[in-house]
């Protein structure tokens, strides 16, 4: 078994599943996968099992027996960049990265701008009051002091982190307040077991509401979907999304919109919540919750629902509401420091995937999965509650990889083996095959990535 054996034991003996379950897992690979100090293949070998094992378990619920389950290594850690080896008609999607967003000096460090969304690009353009162009960002920024910064635009609402090192990190007041652990499951409300409806996957006949965008929580929804759960994605016109993600991460889901500003549309997503088994949603802490939609409103609404919640810095600490992505968890945490220290580098190093997205997506679908189980075994409403800087504390348990930085780069041609083509909404889509290999029920996505607001906001089957 490879090395990230006993971090998988560890994510399921924490979680509370049969300890059985394990001896039907098949790991294999080493690293280095990826080109990092860190032990990335190891955290995406041990996630996209800990999710496919959970199906596996609510397949032995309704079936009662076990299938293997088998991830290799390399096939984890390509799937963790599952959106940079997407293609469409053959081409890659037009870059979503938007053109000042990235790493500046300032006069006493750096700082991480993430202006991917318009108004965040506005706000950080107003704060420095300076043309948008990365040339005036630069000279804006070299006169600032990168906390200063960073609170100040925190202040308005926008994104931005101050470059530290691991020693800063841990000495931060949020810093202190992430749990060791990066996936957190909790009862919150009773009712009685649900046995799992009649059908031949492990998540058939389940409904998923999810209200994510980018990367970590559409990578949770994807996930189920390739389970057998009919997934069901909202959001609004209004809302700004990474256009260049959609084709990746909408596999396997109908999408709708509802503005959640109108009582009207408020009325329909609690019509679909009454009927779903699952309320996934990423968006700032309270935001959602400040519309009826938290928690304890979801498991009144739905007694024995689901819910999980995914943050940038979890639900504790003086930044716990704070609006945060992946690059800047890596930046705040001390990551990018580290990753640098280690190639030798002074500028700051960033993971070669977006590894705090995709670990946290999968185990995001772990715990909603291991959730279900426990509410077909014992009843309850469960909530599950995963952050970016959780998980990016996890990563950094797991160890560092000697030389791993040498590791090449995987380009499309050798990683030609892992992909798939279908059609799409998008045109003909070229896509990274789940890594999970399941020996009864193979993951896989019925229904193609579609724009978004295809769909209307209904249930399709009742």
């Amino acid at each position: 078994m490879s090395v990230a054996g006993p971090v998988l034991d560890a994510l399921w003996r924490e979680a509370g599943l049969p300890a059985a379950a394990l001896a039907s897992v098949s790991l294999t690979g080493a690293e280095p996968v990826l080109p990092s100090s860190f032990a990335v293949g190891t955290a995406a070998q041990a996630s996209i099992a800990a999710a496919g094992l959970a199906a596996g378990e609510l397949w032995q619920l309704r079936s009662g027996r076990r299938q293997g389950v088998a991830v290799d290594m390399r096939a984890a850690a390509v799937e963790f960049r599952s959106e940079r080896y997407l293609r469409i008609d053959g081409a890659a999607p037009r870059e979503g990265w938007d053109s000042i967003a990235g790493l500046y000096e300032t006069a006493d460090g750096w700082v991480r701008l993430h202006t991917n969304f318009p108004h965040h690009r506005d706000g950080v353009l107003r704060l420095l009051d300076c043309a948008p162009e990365r040339a005036a960002v630069a000279a804006a920024l070299r006169s600032r002091q990168a906390e200063a910064f960073e609170a100040e635009a925190a202040e308005a609402g926008l994104c931005v982190t101050a470059l530290r090192s691991f020693a800063e990190w841990d000495a931060h007041p949020q810093g202190r307040a992430i749990a060791a652990w990066p996936l957190r499951l909790s009862r919150i409300g009773d009712a009685p077991p649900e046995k799992l409806p009649p059908g031949v996957r492990p998540l058939a006949g389940l409904r998923v509401l999810d209200l994510t965008r980018v990367i970590a929580g559409p990578v949770c929804g994807r996930t189920l979907a390739a389970h057998g759960a009919d997934v069901l994605a909202i959001t609004a016109a209004h809302l700004p999304s990474m256009a260049a993600l959609e084709p990746d991460t909408g596999r396997g889901k109908r999408s709708a919109r509802l503005d959640l500003r109108q009582a009207g549309d408020r009325a329909r997503l609690q019509a679909l919540v009454r009927q779903a088994d699952m309320f996934v949603q990423g968006y700032r802490p309270g935001a959602v919750a400040s519309l009826g939609f938290g928690p304890e409103a979801l498991a009144r609404l739905r007694p024995g629902i689901v819910a999980v919640s995914l943050s940038a810095y979890g639900d504790a600490g003086p930044w716990r509401g704070r609006r945060g992505f992946d690059s800047l968890v890596q930046t705040a945490s001390g990551l990018n420091v580290a990753e640098a220290q280690a190639a030798g580098e002074a500028r700051p190093r960033p993971l070669p995937a977006q590894a705090l997205d995709h670990a946290s997506g999968y185990l995001l679908a772990f715990g909603a999965m291991t959730a279900l189980h426990r509410r077909a075994t014992e009843g309850g409403s469960w909530l599950v509650s995963v952050s970016l800087a959780g998980t990016g504390r996890w990563l950094r348990s797991l160890g560092r990889v000697p030389d791993g930085l040498a590791c090449p780069d995987p380009g499309e041609a050798e990683i030609a083996d892992l992909l798939e083509t279908g059609d799409s909404g998008f045109g003909r889509l070229t896509w990274v095959r789940h890594a999970a290999q399941l020996s009864e029920t193979p993951a896989r996505w019925t229904l193609p990535a579609v724009p978004l607001g295809t769909h209307q906001a209904r249930w399709e089957t009742q």
